[in-house]
């Protein structure tokens, strides 16, 4: 009777085991567990300095940053163009003290400018020494208008390249006289052609003007075109042309503001021989005067270097 009643319980046990089990089932197969993932596989070991008389393993070329592609000067600022560097310290006090200087005199005596305007020289090269006139005319009117030259008796201190164009006997007198080049139809259709304008002054004979006159395109804009009043077309001597443009004769012209500007020498010229020149250029703007002007006609002048401060004439 024992025996029957344990093999009735484990019979039990077993259906109850077998019921669990089949419950079990639809809930692993509803929230199934993932699968692992492999690990990583860890990173390889830096390689040992190579021993002797191996080899070392050429290394990988690095990938160019924005730091190594950027041009070495990126840091440093770009001057503008037109704006001068910056001025030292010993420099700045130097025009200072110049100006001030130059303000206090006022309008001074020629020689005395000259003397001035010496002291101020601050730079190595020889600057060139410029006259400013400003005249009390009317530049909208046309017979107003003032234009010619003026020979400087110790000249502008510079080589003046010269081109006569003349023809006939007048070629060997415009070479003896000084002339770099004299010729006719040769030198106008190096012009035309090439372009050549390798001088500084043109000069051309009376007979010669109809001939150079196509060339006005090319020379005019340059302010090279022989023109009657600027003395540069020849009607008397050549040879007394030639010289007095290659000792240093001056074209002047008034602009749209009615003033004249020229060079009239050299900072290392003799105090005196800049005076004669600034003298003679004067006296030739003075007589140049047109009718037509009233009041004042010349109503102030000014002396200067490339490089140096104005100076107020008193003459």
């Amino acid at each position: 009777m024992a025996k029957k009643r344990s093999a009735d319980a484990d019979h039990a046990q077993l259906a109850e085991g077998a019921s669990q089990t089949k419950e079990a089932k639809p809930q692993a197969k509803e929230g199934r567990p993932q699968k692992p993932r492999p690990p990583k596989a860890p990173k390889p070991a830096p390689e040992e300095a190579p021993t002797q008389g191996t080899k070392p393993a050429t290394p990988e070329a690095p990938k160019a940053t924005k730091a190594a592609a950027a041009p070495a000067d990126a840091g440093k600022k770009k001057k503008k163009p037109g704006v001068p560097p910056a001025r030292g310290k010993k420099l700045r006090n130097h025009i200072k003290n110049a100006y001030a200087k130059i303000q206090k005199e006022g309008a001074v005596p020629l020689a005395k400018a000259v003397s001035l305007l010496k002291q101020a020289k601050r730079v190595k090269f020889d600057e060139t020494v410029e006259i400013h006139m400003s005249l009390g005319i009317d530049s909208t009117q046309s017979e107003q208008l003032i234009r010619g030259t003026v020979p400087l008796p110790f000249g502008v201190g510079k080589a003046v390249r010269v081109v006569v164009f003349c023809q006939g006997d007048n070629i060997p007198k415009a070479k003896e006289a000084g002339a770099d080049f004299a010729g006719s139809d040769d030198l106008i259709e190096r012009i035309q052609k090439q372009g050549w304008l390798e001088f500084d002054v043109a000069l051309a004979t009376q007979d010669l003007m109809g001939k150079v006159s196509r060339l006005g395109k090319t020379l005019g804009p340059r302010g090279l075109m022989p023109t009657p009043k600027a003395g540069t077309v020849i009607t008397g001597d050549i040879v007394q042309a030639v010289k007095d443009f290659k000792a240093g004769k001056v074209e002047f012209r008034t602009d749209k503001g009615g003033n004249v500007h020229a060079g009239v020498g050299k900072v290392s010229f003799d105090e005196n021989k800049i005076v004669a020149n600034v003298t003679s250029f004067v006296d030739a703007i003075r007589a140049a005067k047109p009718a037509g002007v009233k009041g004042n006609y010349v109503k102030s002048i000014t002396l200067s270097s490339t490089m140096g401060p104005g100076i107020k004439l008193a003459m």
